[in-house]
């Protein structure tokens, strides 16, 4: 069951820190205006977490 059924269509990008052996694994959707969503592509019905763009550029910046 998807918990998130908004955004079954959206395009999901993996993260480049991801890996082939499951560690690290977070996808981003984009293209979605106002909001960023997050979640561990390992779980891909699982929760999401919604961010602001804002906030995602923090976090970004700071890694």
């Amino acid at each position: 069951m998807n918990r998130s059924p908004g955004l079954r269509s959206v395009h999901w990008c993996k993260s480049s820190y991801s890996n082939a052996e499951g560690g690290e694994c977070v996808e981003v959707a984009d293209n979605i205006p106002d909001i960023v969503p997050v979640r561990d592509s390992k779980l891909p019905g699982g929760p999401v977490l919604l961010i602001s763009p804002q906030a995602w550029v923090s976090f970004i910046r700071a890694r």
